[in-house]
């Protein structure tokens, strides 16, 4: 993965990744990054709203806004996540944040297997404040078992179709694999993460000491969300983070 690209009007940097999200982002100095959690789900358009109203009691600029959390119905189909990507952008792109072609907002899209909301959601958002006594701190995009810029998902899936111990293990084992490849394009490793995020419907028991717990990725323990992955055919993804303030509102 190429280095970080600075986005010098949100006082961030990103790790590229594809139109619709960067793969990850890191604060640059004198700045920290700070992560919102809706107490519920929040659908897009009022969310944006909500964050809008965020950002501006904070006194932050809306090229503040640098990641989210998104939590949708059920998982698209392949048009149904690029339709979904297009309008998802046009929001950013008002905000100042998407230019056509570069995106540097990081994300992650995942699904409830139980209680989804009925329209895809806001689920959490990070942006950037001054602190000159900040530590380094970053989001890491959400990835699943494909490597995103291929054209599609369903021709590159890792282990296709394969939900035993051994399929599961490898999927796990890619993911992490590109969870390490953006903390390193952003200059961190697991030591520097603060939370681990994981979206699977199966188990992950049979492999959960030897690929994640001994690699670190479990150093500040596991939040697993009982969620599938945004596109049909993806069962493990992962998103992580080093973020120091955290708060929830309503």
């Amino acid at each position: 993965m190429s280095s970080s690209v600075p986005f010098a009007v949100g006082n961030y940097r990103f790790a590229p990744g594809v139109f619709q999200y960067s793969a990850g982002v890191a604060a640059e100095p004198g700045f920290r990054i700070e992560r919102v959690r809706f107490m519920n789900p929040v659908p897009l358009a009022e969310g944006f709203k909500k964050i809008e109203a965020v950002l501006k009691a904070a006194g932050r600029p809306l090229t503040a806004f640098c990641a989210c959390e998104l939590r949708s119905p059920a998982p698209f189909d392949e048009a149904g996540f690029a339709a979904f990507n297009r309008d998802y952008v046009g929001p950013l792109s008002s905000w100042g944040l998407f230019d056509g072609s570069t995106n540097p907002v990081a994300r992650s899209n995942v699904c409830p297997d139980i209680n989804p909301p009925s329209v895809p959601s806001f689920h959490a958002f990070c942006y950037t404040v001054p602190d000159a006594a900040a530590q380094p701190s970053f989001v890491v995009a959400g990835s699943g078992e494909a490597p995103e810029g291929k054209g599609n998902y369903k021709d590159h899936i890792v282990s296709p179709g394969d939900l035993s111990a051994a399929g599961l293990q490898n999927k796990a084992r890619f993911v992490l694999g590109e969870m390490e490849n953006r903390m390193r394009t952003l200059g961190f490793t697991w030591a520097d993460t603060t939370a681990s995020q994981l979206y699977t419907v199966h188990d992950i028991h049979p492999f959960i000491a030897a690929e994640l717990v001994r690699r670190g990725a479990m150093r500040s323990g596991l939040t697993w969300h009982f969620n599938r992955p945004p596109v049909q055919g993806l069962e493990y993804e992962m998103d992580c983070r080093g973020v120091y303030v955290e708060r929830v509102i309503a």
